[in-house]
């Protein structure tokens, strides 16, 4: 899995009735885009995070870049 910051994780619910969850990486940790990511969350919660199985990874468009 490799990523960049700006991108975001979708974990998906394993559950049946549980939502995807969904966060932003702010800061590749690992070497050339791989985990670990430091995350943050839509209620502005931060960690650090080695995404599994049923974590995808939505790339930024080149146009959303700043």
């Amino acid at each position: 899995m490799h990523a960049s910051k700006g991108d975001r994780l979708v974990v998906h619910g394993r559950v049946v009735g549980k939502q995807d969850h969904v966060v932003e990486i702010v800061e590749v940790l690992g070497a050339n885009g791989s985990p670990p990511f430091r995350v943050r969350a839509e209620n502005g919660h931060e960690t650090i995070m080695s995404p599994g199985p049923d974590t995808v990874v939505e790339h930024r468009k080149a146009t959303d870049q700043v």
